[in-house]
Formats: structure tokens, C-alpha cells, sequence
């Protein structure tokens, strides 16, 4: 493909891309609001929150499967269609448990396109142009995650408009996407009529992750760390990822081939990408908390006072996909994107309630220059180390760790932010202070006497600072792992070429194993047609040159 057509196509990845990260991020800032006009509870409030991010992160393994065995456009369509079924019921839900339901809609949307919009780039990208685009996604990626919020709090502050916006506000995006998608991208279609989808695997994969993500969401709020809720869901979720991995190794097409994780690339990637999940959900998702609740902003303000973050990972992302591209060196930018991610954590740890924002924004465009240059290069890597049969199953398998390690950073980081704070208010304050976060419950600060707010204040300043201390280590963690990786040169072929390749070297060994008795020296004769016939193209006979 040219260069305008690859930018074609990727006009639709990027809008749904888009979509699927505003819809995580959107409701943020407006979830108080949301679960007050539902009359809904505080553990509703957190499965608002966590039954989206469990659905998407279950599923992503699956999704990237299924595009090794099936049409990648389709399944991309499909997965925005299930998003705007999932949006359109949570706009309308008239109860809580309706929204919650409309959430996992949503999430299940969510994972496709998180998955598939990668592995569609791979397949029609070669890994040696690929950096320049896949800084375009990780810029799109981190506007979705910041802008999100700052969205959210607008819409719920317009009187005409309110909080159903932010579920309804996708759909158009996602509609344009799919549009764009059906016009601008073509791509061969893989017939593999033997194929089949391994449902137990897939049943055993998402039960037994949920099971845990279930646990670290509601563990330290609704039950005790040390508790039989605690031991049930574990135990549960380890037996059933263990029953997984004996059903993987014994059938045709697992969900996740285990042996890709025979590649060092591969496995060192997809460790250092579930410590960036930790370090950068667990650290970054509080920040909009510490704006409002440290420093007394608006959510609009909290909103844009995370733009030198965007910045950073917006200038980074693109400008090492660019020199990427030009000169085909990966490891350097992975490495210091690692190493500048880590430093900007631990100066973030040094926060305070009267930390000027100048030095905030330093600390923020630090972190985001090195999640730019690290977290999209990390998917790029094991793209480019893996046959392209097996594009999808690794794409998502580095996706799916990303995202598990934000889901498990921000309940177990939320639930030691949520003690801290309780603590320094209960030694700040005399007994029996109203107003100041008692029970677990936020605390509104423009409803508080000047010495209660500023205890609450610096009480979530502190517990703020400590996130970042705890989260640190990960990212030193993620440091270390990219730090083994072996530099390959990037394939200048794309997915969907090594593919034609793969299938055609495989008949040709076919071919080869049923010959008797070759002539000396004589080349096993290769059918192309025969070959090809694996790998179908849906494009007009004018594009196929």
C-alpha cells in the first residue's frame, strides 16, 4: 500500500481506536453525578467503573485469535458494532444494573478494537514503516486517556446536554469508523475452512482472569484483603488459568499459542508491557483525584492541567516512530523511554498540597515522553519477532498484560491511597469531624472549614505522592526487562505479504513431503496457484498489482 492509502485506512482504525479509549475514560469525572441520579450505592459506583475494564481485558485474548482465523475488517467492524450497542443502552439506562450490564456491552467492543486495530496496522504495514504510524495510535491512545476525563466533566457541566453525553458522544465516532473502514481498507481475506475456535480455552481464559481482576477491583472496599472472599475468588481464577494453559497445549488453534512465548522478544515484551499497565494506569489514573481533592480544581481545570503529560507523549510517540522508520533502531527508544518513565515517577512520588504546577508539568511531560517512546514500540518489537500467522494471538497477548497491569495497579494502588488518606484525616481531625471523607465517602471541599480542608488536602497530596513511590519499582521493573532485549532488524514485508509467503512456503513443503524419489539436485516444483489458494483478496483486480 502507498503511503495515502495506509493513511486512508488508518483514518478509521484511529477513530475507532479513539472510541474505544474515551469510552474507559469518559465517565470519570461524571460518575458522581451519574450514580446520584440512578439512587445507586458506592459498590455500584465501582462496578460502573470496573465491569468495562474487566469485559475489555478478558477479551482481548480472544479477539486477537480470532483475527488469525478470520476476516481482520469484519471482526473490527463487528467489535465497533457491539461498542455502539453497549453506548447507546448505557445513555438510555434508567437503573444502575442496566448500566452495568450496557458497561460490559461496551467493554466486549472495547477489547476488539483494542486488539484488532493493531493487528490490522501489522498486516498491512511492514514493521520497518510501521514506527511512524504506531506513533500516530500511541498519540491517539494517550489524547483518549487524558482528554477523556476532561470531556466527561464538560458534558456534565452543560445544562443541555449532561451525563448520558458521555456514553452517547462515541457513537457517532465509532459510525465514521466504520464507514471509513469499509471504504478505505482492503484486505486479503484468510480461508482456513479447517479452522475452529477453541471455546473451552477461551471459556477458561476469560473466567479465570475475570476472576482475578474481580477480586483486586473489589479486595480492601467491599471485603478484607485476608478474607474467604478473597481465598474463593484466587483460588478460582488460578485453578481456571491453570486448566487453561493443559486445554491450550493440546489443541490445533489455542487462544494464546504458548509457544510464542519461546521468542525472548516476545516474552521480555509482554513483561515489561504488564509493568508499564501498572506503573502508568496505577500511577497516572489518580492524578485527576489529586487536581481536584489536593489542589481544589474544577474537573475542567483537573482536565487541563494533565495536557503537558499529552504533550510529551504526543511529541515522543511520533518523533521516534519517525526516526524508527528512517533508520530501522528500535532498542535505543525503548530503553529510554523505560528509563525516563521511571524518572518521571519518582519525581512525581515528591508531590505535595503546594508543589507549584510548574514543576508538575516538568514531572508530567516527563512521564509522558517516555510512555511515548516505550509503550506502542513494545508491540511493534514482538509484531516483527513472530511468523505472521500469529500476528493477532501476540498483538493482543502484549495488549492484554498492558492492560491487566493497569486493571490490577489501579484497584491495589486505590485501595492503599484509599487507607492512606482515611488515616492522616483520622490523625488530622478531632473525632467526629462531619464532612471529611469518613467511611470511605470523597469529601466535597467547597463544604469544608478552612482547617478541615487543608487537613483533607494534605492528606490526599500525601497519599497521592505515595502511589507514585509504590509505583515506581514497576516501572524500574519494565526498565530492566527492555533492557534484555535483543535488537532485530525490522522486516521490511507486511503482515499480510508474510502471510502470502508463509502459505506458499508451507505448500511448497507440502508438495515437496509427497514427491517419491526427487532427481538429484532437482527443485521440488511449487504450485503458486495452489499456494495462493489459501489466501483469498477482496480488493478489485486494478489494486492487486
Amino acid at each position: 500500500m502507498t503511503n495515502r492509502q495506509i493513511l486512508q485506512a488508518m483514518s478509521g482504525l484511529m477513530a475507532g481506536m479513539f472510541v474505544a479509549i474515551l469510552a474507559g475514560t469518559v465517565v470519570a469525572n461524571a460518575l458522581p453525578r451519574i450514580v446520584a441520579d440512578l439512587g445507586a450505592t458506592q459498590s455500584a459506583y465501582t462496578w460502573v467503573v470496573t465491569s468495562e475494564l474487566l469485559a475489555m481485558t478478558a477479551t482481548v485474548p480472544l479477539w486477537g485469535k480470532l483475527s488469525d482465523l478470520y476476516n481482520k475488517k469484519l471482526l473490527l467492524q463487528l467489535s465497533l458494532g457491539v461498542f455502539v450497542l453497549g453506548s447507546i443502552l448505557a445513555g438510555l439506562s434508567q437503573g444502575v444494573e442496566m448500566l452495568i450490564f450496557s458497561r460490559v456491552v461496551q467493554g466486549i467492543g472495547a477489547g476488539g478494537l483494542t486488539a484488532l486495530v493493531q493487528v490490522v496496522m501489522a498486516a498491512i504495514v511492514p514493521p520497518r514503516r510501521l514506527g511512524k504510524y504506531a506513533g500516530v495510535f500511541g498519540s491517539v491512545f494517550a489524547v483518549g486517556t487524558v482528554i477523556g476525563p476532561l470531556v466527561g466533566g464538560v458534558l456534565v457541566d452543560t445544562p443541555w446536554l449532561g451525563w448520558r453525553w458521555c456514553f452517547f458522544i462515541g457513537v457517532p465516532f465509532a459510525l465514521v469508523s466504520v464507514i471509513l473502514l469499509q471504504r478505505t481498507l482492503k484486505l486479503p481475506t484468510v480461508r482456513r475452512p479447517d479452522a475452529k475456535v477453541d471455546y473451552l480455552g477461551a471459556f477458561l481464559i476469560v473466567g479465570g482472569v475475570s476472576a482475578l481482576l474481580i477480586w483486586t477491583s473489589l479486595a480492601g472496599n467491599s471485603f478484607d484483603w485476608a478474607s474467604w472472599q478473597t481465598a474463593a475468588l484466587t483460588s478460582l481464577g488460578v485453578a481456571m488459568l491453570g486448566l487453561a494453559v493443559y486445554v491450550e497445549t493440546r489443541v490445533a488453534e489455542p487462544i494464546i499459542p504458548l509457544g510464542i512465548f519461546r521468542s525472548r522478544t516476545v516474552t521480555l515484551a509482554t513483561v515489561a508491557s504488564l509493568f508499564v499497565g501498572v506503573a502508568m494506569f496505577g500511577g497516572t489514573v489518580f492524578l485527576t483525584q489529586y487536581f481536584q481533592l489536593a489542589l481544589g480544581k474544577s474537573p475542567t481545570e483537573s482536565g487541563l492541567m494533565s495536557l503537558p503529560m499529552i504533550f510529551g507523549l504526543l511529541v515522543s510517540s511520533t518523533g521516534a516512530g519517525q526516526i524508527i522508520s528512517a533508520t530501522g533502531r528500535w532498542k535505543i527508544f525503548v530503553v529510554s523511554g523505560a528509563a525516563i518513565m521511571t524518572a518521571g515517577m519518582g519525581l512525581l512520588a515528591t508531590i505535595e498540597a503546594d508543589t507549584a504546577y510548574w514543576q508538575l508539568s516538568l514531572y508530567m511531560a516527563l512521564l509522558g515522553f517516555g510512555l511515548g517512546m516505550l509503550m506502542q514500540n513494545l508491540v511493534l518489537v514482538a509484531q516483527n519477532d513472530v511468523p505472521a500467522r500469529y500476528l493477532g494471538s501476540a498483538t493482543s497477548v502484549v495488549s492484554f498484560f498492558r492492560s491487566m497491569g493497569g486493571t490490577v495497579g489501579t484497584s491495589v494502588l486505590g485501595a492503599v491511597l484509599a487507607a492512606r488518606v482515611a488515616e492522616d484525616i483520622g490523625a488530622g481531625l478531632p473525632a467526629g469531624a462531619e464532612g471529611a471523607g469518613g467511611h470511605g465517602a470523597v469529601p466535597n471541599l467547597a463544604e469544608l472549614p478552612g482547617p478541615v480542608r487543608e487537613v483533607v488536602e494534605n492528606a490526599y497530596a500525601a497519599g497521592t505522592s505515595e502511589l507514585f513511590l509504590l509505583a515506581t519499582p514497576f516501572a524500574a521493573l519494565a526498565l530492566v526487562a527492555v533492557l534484555f532485549l535483543k535488537e532485530k532488524p525490522l522486516k521490511t514485508t507486511s503482515g499480510s505479504q508474510r502471510l502470502v509467503e508463509e502459505s506458499r512456503a508451507e505448500s511448497a513443503r507440502t508438495d515437496q513431503s509427497a514427491r517419491t524419489g526427487p532427481a538429484p539436485g532437482e527443485l521440488p516444483e511449487v504450485s503458486l496457484s495452489k499456494a495462493g489458494a489459501a489466501v483469498g483478496d477482496d480488493r478489485p483486480q486494478a489494486d492487486r498489482r
